[in-house]
């Protein structure tokens, strides 16, 4: 007989004094595991372990029954250790890393209040605090007015950048559909993040209703192309929606000439996607997964009257408070975490001008690591980095003085790959890699996490030779 025939379903199912017992055991695995070795430069990034093996040891198969407290702290013990150290000094693999402990409070407590934020009846701190965040974000930016909203992340940011315009060019489409609307064309560079793609295709464009522009050898979208493609976009038929600029492309880092394309945008009566910005505080200010904000210079209440449902169940008209304080119906969800929490309390913590000295300190970091990779034999820059990301090969000596031979190419593109398998298999290191057009396999490294220092940099680059000269 199951548990759970013995038990009396009119009494409360949960225990909270064994519930909270347990939190707090599961707690200081968490603070060891995660928080103490997973920022230990002396421990490992990652366990490595291969998929049929790590499901194996780890049990992943639920069952029936329940299991002892015991077992469960086990399993959570398990979870942190064979899990990647992002916090880890030596943790380059992607545009997050390290730890803020106030925003980790800040989630840590958003977890615990388990609220959703739509209406102010059940989340009055957080619309409040949502408001307050959204301005400042739009106070750094430059804008004194306008609206915004908290995104699960920059994907879903673009999208509703194109959805907007959409809607303010054609309010119809929201009520009459696609069958209302030309063909319409969004323009960007090859370097801009493939939720362009995406949410061309998800939101009906079409992914052929991207063009993308020409961009100079920094990967920086050409006005002058970006001009032309306007206008023979036109004389195909296309009606021209929308210009999607990056400020630090994924890859490169590149940003485009906002100011020039500003100009063809006004020429063109376009909406630009700067007038409208994705920022993701969880990357470079190191907020934490997940804090993305859309930022919109509107103050004609756009997003609202583009998303909104108008659910009578939830927004009420009649409520005995400011229903202007329900802000669910500005979002695509409904239901929606509270992330600026996280960003609130880290920002009171250190300040504007902490977060200053985080972005200054990264890019003190890359000049560090350009002045050591000059001094060594084998490392070639992609591009001069105009941001945080380094891209570079690493050139083995088996390959040096050989750029003319007819494979030199083929055979530099494998060893990226092959570096960082052993990275990973020995858990000394992350850092990612990629082609980019014709490029072959280089190396991305991105440095801004405040906890590094220029030992991690100098282990970063004794790592790369050490795992690479035999090649």
């Amino acid at each position: 007989m199951s548990d759970s025939t013995l038990r009396d379903l009119t009494q409360p199912l949960i225990d909270h004094a064994e519930g909270q017992l347990f939190l707090n055991e599961a707690f200081k695995i968490i603070v060891e595991e995660v928080l103490h070795k997973g920022t230990d430069a002396e421990e490992k990034v990652c366990e490595w372990r291969e998929p049929e093996s790590l499901a194996l040891l780890l049990d992943l198969q639920l069952r029936d029954t329940g299991e002892s407290q015991g077992r469960l702290l086990q399993r959570v013990r398990n979870v942190a250790k064979y899990s990647i150290k992002t916090s880890h000094p030596h943790f380059f693999n992607q545009q997050f890393g390290g730890v803020d402990y106030h925003s980790l409070a800040g989630r840590f407590l958003t977890e615990a209040l388990n609220t959703n934020l739509f209406t102010y009846e059940v989340a009055p701190v957080f619309v409040l605090m949502e408001t307050e965040v959204l301005k400042a974000l739009r106070q750094l930016v430059g804008w004194t007015d306008g609206d915004g909203i908290f995104c699960p992340g920059g994907s879903t940011s673009n999208m509703y950048a194109m959805n907007l315009a959409r809607y303010k060019l054609f309010p119809e489409v929201k009520t009459k559909g696609l069958w209302a609307l030309p063909r319409l064309a969004i323009f960007s560079s090859p370097g801009s993040h493939y939720s362009v793609q995406k949410g061309a295709s998800y939101l009906g464009f079409g992914t052929d209703s991207v063009v993308l522009v020409k961009v100079d050898d920094g990967g920086r979208m050409i006005p002058e192309d970006l001009d032309a493609k306007i206008e023979l976009a036109k004389s195909q038929g296309f009606v021209p929606l929308l210009v999607s600029c990056t400020s630090g492309t994924t890859v490169l880092g590149s940003f485009d000439p906002l100011d020039c394309i500003a100009d063809v945008c006004d020429k063109h009566q376009l909406w630009m996607h700067v007038d409208s910005v994705s920022w993701n505080p969880h990357k470079m200010l190191l907020a934490g997964l997940q804090c993305s904000a859309f930022l919109l210079q509107d103050t004609t209440n756009l997003l609202k009257r583009c998303n909104c449902a108008n659910a009578s169940y939830l927004f009420q008209q009649d409520k005995f408070y400011d229903v202007n304080l329900d802000i669910g119906d500005k979002s695509v969800q409904c239901s929606r975490k509270v992330d600026c929490l996280k960003l609130w309390l880290m920002w009171k913590a250190v300040g504007s001008t902490g977060l200053e000295h985080r972005v200054d300190k990264a890019f003190l970091h890359v000049r560090y690591l350009l002045e050591q990779m000059k001094k060594r034999d084998g490392f070639q820059l992609v591009s001069t980095p105009e941001f945080v990301n380094v891209c570079f090969w690493f050139i083995p000596p088996s390959l040096r003085g050989k750029e003319g031979n007819a494979d030199y190419q083929d055979k530099l593109a494998k060893v990226a790959p092959v570096i960082k398998e052993r990275m990973m298999k020995e858990g000394t290191m992350m850092v990612g890699y990629q082609p980019l057009g014709d490029l072959g396999n280089f190396f991305r490294v991105t440095v801004f996490s405040p906890h590094i220092c220029h030992k991690d940099m100098d282990f970063f680059l004794d790592e790369i030779e050490r795992l690479g000269k035999c090649l």
